[in-house]
């Protein structure tokens, strides 16, 4: 596939705080160039305040909808709650993914001792308007489901979703999608392979260290840069990337567009402005989210059999 554009990662604030994370896109690759991946959010950074009580999660309860979201985990452990009854602890490398449809309510983190290494990704993906109001799902991808591949010598890939190499990514999402994670150490290359037919998105971000070749490049694709690639053609479907001076970490995104317009307001994902308004009014007047357990889901002492969580 031949490269359209290359650009670098942004550093984006999405809590409101001092907390930053890097964004391969929409900050690095516009949202209609990556459709149908909305955001590509990476972090690693020490966790600083220990373990939170049971009931208190640093990513706080937030609402959602409209889209599908991958939470993968590198390093540390991760932990989760939401609407719809889940309480969740994940190994790592591990991932965790929820369709969040018609809406949920969810926390997020809090599960780590001071000074453990929290690495990974939080990545949104589009789904089909007739998709959008579904009920939500979630899943919990622990290390054991997780496929992990000898692509070459010394390369590895983590299939996230999507085929590859004969086995098939566990993120259940509602598009058409790929996700690899690769890792190179010195002088090694992936060789030629090609990305599922039909898709017409391809992205590579490397986040971690460099390559020295992505197919007939003439530079190096170095920390934090983002390769975006012209995926239309049926007969260039092929990459081949090569880390010959150092160890590197690169997270493939594959995809076929949806082509539908885009109302993005926050944590809500829709595909006009009306149903984000009409979302606003749910959240202001307490029906959201519309699917969810009957207990209070904010406080493990309402669970039922809570003694035994």
């Amino acid at each position: 596939m031949n490269i359209l554009r290359i650009s670098e990662q942004g550093l984006t604030h999405p809590f409101g705080d001092e907390r930053t994370v890097k964004q391969a896109f929409p900050a690095g690759i516009d949202t209609k160039a990556s459709d149908p991946f909305l955001m590509c959010d990476y972090f690693n950074s020490e966790e600083s305040n220990g373990k939170a009580d049971v009931d208190e999660f640093p990513v706080d309860w937030h609402p959602h909808r409209g889209f599908d979201i991958c939470s993968y985990l590198q390093s540390g452990t991760g932990r989760h709650g939401d609407s719809l009854g889940n309480r969740e602890t994940y190994e790592t490398p591990g991932m965790q993914w929820m369709s969040t449809g018609s809406g949920v309510e969810h926390a997020e983190g809090g599960a780590n001792e001071k000074g453990t290494i929290v690495q990974g990704f939080q990545i949104w993906i589009n789904v089909p308007a007739d998709k959008k109001m579904n009920d939500p799902a979630y899943g919990t991808v622990p290390t054991s489901q997780l496929p992990l591949v000898d692509v070459n010598e010394g390369v590895n890939a983590r299939v996230l979703a999507g085929k590859a190499w004969g086995v098939v990514g566990p993120m259940k999402a509602q598009s058409e999608i790929q996700m690899i994670d690769f890792e190179f150490w010195e002088g090694s290359t992936t060789g030629c392979f090609d990305i599922m037919d039909n898709f017409d998105t391809a992205i590579l971000y490397v986040y971690e260290g460099s390559l020295s070749k992505v197919n007939e490049s003439e530079r190096s694709i170095n920390e934090g840069e983002i390769i975006l690639f012209d995926a239309t053609s049926e007969e260039q479907r092929s990459l081949e990337l090569l880390a010959a001076n150092g160890s590197a970490k690169a997270l493939l995104f594959a995809g076929k567009k949806l082509k539908e317009p885009i109302a993005w307001h926050g944590p809500i994902v829709m595909n006009t402005q009306t149903q984000i308004q009409a979302t606003i009014r749910e959240l202001r007047s307490g029906v959201f989210p519309p699917v969810r357990v009957e207990w209070d889901y904010k406080r493990i002492s309402a669970f039922p059999n809570a003694d035994k969580l």
